[in-house]
């Protein structure tokens, strides 16, 4: 059960870039991301952090151009608030902010959450040759 006074909000003076690095620099899609590059990709997105008690207990970004295209980035719940609701209205609180309501296209990557983004529609690429990455290394 979320906590009585659960809120989240896209306040980026609110987000905890500590907690936020720390947890990330431990993700199996974040591993080892250095602090600079957390504060660079939490000042070019939207912003979502879920909060109880004044502590961070969430974050997630989006990255758009708030008319064709968004990507839901770094999503995470710490621990010991899993399995109470957090994820869920952390996520519909980033589909339905006004600029990303509105694109065409959300996409997101994700290993082991399928469960919890079919639930907002998200299905499997059908046609994944048609996407492409270009990565640097390092």
């Amino acid at each position: 059960m979320l906590p009585p006074d659960f809120e989240i909000s896209t306040d980026p003076a609110r987000i905890d870039v500590d907690m936020v690095h720390r947890f990330l620099t431990n993700s199996y899609w974040a591993e080892g991301r250095s602090r600079e590059v957390v504060e660079r990709s939490i000042a070019h997105s939207i912003c979502f952090g879920a909060y109880t008690a004044g502590r961070q207990i969430a974050f997630g970004r989006v990255v758009t151009d708030r008319a064709v295209f968004a990507y839901l980035a770094d999503i995470f719940v710490v621990p010991e608030f899993r399995g109470r609701s957090v994820s869920k209205r952390l996520v519909r609180a980033m589909l339905d902010h006004p600029d990303v309501a509105v694109v065409n296209a959300v996409l997101l990557r994700t290993r082991d959450a399928h469960g919890l983004y079919t639930q907002f529609g998200f299905t499997s690429i059908g046609s994944a040759e048609e996407m492409m990455v270009r990565r640097r290394d390092g």
